[in-house]
């Protein structure tokens, strides 16, 4: 029997560029399929003074709010509006926004700009909160992002996710990149390059580190890279293969996929590659572990015969099978809170991002799609992240945990895989 498991079986990685600096040309575009019922009308009013930026801040908040499915925005027309001008609530409700936001954007000293913002809600005519932020005229995304998540929480209650970033894998031509972007898709940057395949990236909880593997000393070992300075360390080379490293929830300790004592079985190590630790035994193959917040490790084997999931405690000790629905199931994630798990089953042949609530045990196939790979969570787990096939091609896509929300992001002459959702910035 084969265990079908694209991110432990993929090909290999060769020499690599190792600085987080070179801007990619390629961007990710995002294309919405679907959205969610009964959407929050929202209208974002162009902020007096950002025509004096590269490209209006506001732009960006109206891009973020309506990629998320929740929110329908409700144009204004391209008269600005000032954050300290009295709001018109009745020309507001009248084109029926339930929030609106206004605001300012400023000169500052050494070529900086302020930005002032204020939320409010429309119906109640009620002031929902404001910010000021400092920004450089390029800094004009990142501000917008965080606008964006800041009107996300006031209306959710939710954090937002439009400040994080993601990783992936382009392939163009007979290059490969290991890239780093925006949840949006801009930004991207270049990581990690290749004449060879890259596989298995992995966010440490603070966003600084990716784990990942490189087959450049013709062999499978696993590296913990770090984003800021370049700089890398081993954190797995043994005897046989070393992969799919996954971060524990303190950032200090990998769970890693090791073939040193025979076929593949899960292990822990310390993320500088000290203190190697056995976490169980089987007769069959263990792969594919994710870290959930509350100390578990999910993991992928076939001990009962088939692929199926199972958890075992971090500490180590016996696991338990997770998975009961349908004869194959292989790369488990767990959301942020522990409450549910995404994966992917095969259904009639189709290989599907399905949920599990582990309270329940009720499943929901999430998506259409028939060749998906690696899902990850975003940071407030509202939001799957995965990869699938499209026309002969690699893209990724994103879907909401209720399944309502699709989107589609891909790359014009690119074959993009293996994404991971990076955790939420930390100031």
């Amino acid at each position: 029997m084969t265990l079908r498991i694209p991110t432990f079986l993929r090909a290999t990685l060769a020499a690599c560029t190792l600085a987080l600096a070179s801007s990619a040309q390629a961007q990710l575009s995002i294309e919405i399929t679907g959205a969610g019922a009964n959407r929050m009308p929202v209208a974002i009013a162009a902020f007096e003074g950002e025509s004096a930026l590269p490209r209006a801040v506001t732009d960006v908040v109206r891009a973020d709010l309506e990629r998320s499915g929740i929110f329908k925005i409700i144009e204004l027309g391209p008269s600005p509006m000032g954050a300290e001008a009295p709001p018109d609530f009745g020309r507001i409700r009248s084109r029926g926004a339930d929030a609106f936001a206004v605001g300012t954007v400023a000169p500052a000293s050494a070529g900086r700009h302020q930005v002032q913002f204020r939320l409010f809600d429309a119906a109640k005519q009620v002031s929902l909160g404001s910010q000021a932020m400092v920004m450089s005229p390029n800094q004009y995304r990142t501000t917008g992002h965080r606008i964006a998540d800041y009107i996300y929480e006031k209306l959710t209650g939710e954090p937002g996710v439009f400040s994080t970033r993601i990783a992936y894998v382009l392939k163009s031509g007979s290059r490969y990149e290991l890239q780093i972007a925006d949840a949006d898709g801009s930004n991207a940057q270049t990581a990690l390059a290749s004449k060879e395949p890259i596989i298995s990236p992995a966010w440490s909880p603070d966003g600084t580190r990716l784990a990942y593997v490189s087959f450049e000393a013709k062999k499978p070992v696993v590296y913990v890279h770090s984003l800021a300075t370049g700089q890398r360390n081993v954190a797995a080379n043994f005897k046989g293969s070393n992969s799919a490293p996954a971060w524990s929830p303190d950032g200090r300790r990998l769970a890693v996929v090791l073939t040193k004592d025979g076929q593949s079985q899960i292990y822990t190590v310390n993320a500088d590659g000290s203190g190697v630790q056995r976490l169980a035994s089987s007769a069959g193959i263990d792969t594919e572990p994710s870290w959930s917040t509350d100390g578990w490790i999910y993991f992928t084997s076939d001990r009962g015969g088939s692929p199926q999931i199972y958890r075992v405690p971090g500490s180590g000790g016996d696991a338990q099978r997770v998975s009961f629905e349908g004869g194959y199931n292989v790369s488990p994630r767990p959301s942020p809170d522990g409450k549910s798990l995404v994966y992917v089953s095969r259904n009639s042949g189709r290989f599907q991002v399905t949920l599990l609530d582990l309270a329940s045990r009720q499943t929901q196939i999430l998506t259409d799609s028939s060749k998906d790979e690696s899902p990850s969570f975003a940071p407030n787990g509202r939001m799957v992240l995965y990869a699938t096939e499209m026309g002969g091609r690699g893209v990724l896509a994103a879907v909401s945990s209720d399944g309502r929300v699709k989107q589609r992001l891909s790359v014009q002459s690119g074959d993009v895989r293996e994404p991971a959702w990076g955790p939420q910035p930390r100031n």
